[in-house]
């Protein structure tokens, strides 16, 4: 898809906040410091219209983007990182269901992990609860231009082993850096946005 504009919206911490536009939602879901922002800011040809962030935690509520006049992209906040307190984890995780089961409009997840890491417990009980409720979702490993070609190879491996259990489920090799994974990715979300809803 050729990127014609993309802006920042709105963002919310409940459904009445939520903008109504009408236009099919592609959710961005991973744990703090996976490289969310990054991989949006890639997706959309931007540099700096995801604020980007070193310190894991800091985004926190659902931001909202226009592409094209005809999506939203809505980047939610990372799940699990330790030294946000439970309280704020709860609210976080709360706000978070509460979008991601009550959106009409949400026509896929785009599940991130780190492709240098292991997949943690609490990545795979997001997995299961993405299976149990029946959210749609592609599954991206952030961070290729980080490993060589057999460290990459061997993560992808791991990752598979431990996400797809023996499915066809889609992995994408994503690096922000460049760009590799783009086109995969925009593939799979074009192809959402051609289904029916």
């Amino acid at each position: 898809m050729k990127i014609i504009s993309a802006k920042y919206l709105t963002s919310a911490v409940k459904a009445d906040q939520y903008p109504e536009t009408g236009f099919p939602e592609f959710a961005f879901v991973g744990r703090s410091n996976v490289g969310k922002s990054s991989l949006i800011n890639s997706l959309l040809v931007r540099k700096k219209l995801v604020k980007t962030s070193s310190t894991p935690g800091k985004t926190q509520m659902i931001n909202f983007f226009k592409v094209n006049n005809e999506l939203i992209f809505t980047d939610l906040p990372g799940y699990g990182f330790a030294k946000v307190p439970a309280r704020v984890q709860k609210e976080w995780q709360n706000m978070i269901e509460q979008y991601l089961t009550g959106r009409k409009t949400l026509r896929l997840v785009i599940f991130i992990v780190d492709m240098r890491r292991k997949p943690t417990d609490l990545d795979l009980k997001t997995k299961e609860w993405f299976d149990a409720i029946g959210i749609d979702f592609v599954l991206v490993a952030t961070k290729a231009d980080k490993l060589s070609q057999p460290e990459r190879n061997r993560q992808m491996k791991i990752i598979r082993e431990r996400f797809m259990e023996g499915s066809d489920q889609k992995l994408i090799a994503y690096s922000s850096k460049s760009n590799r994974g783009r086109k995969e990715l925009w593939n799979c979300l074009t192809k959402k946005l051609a289904s029916p809803a």
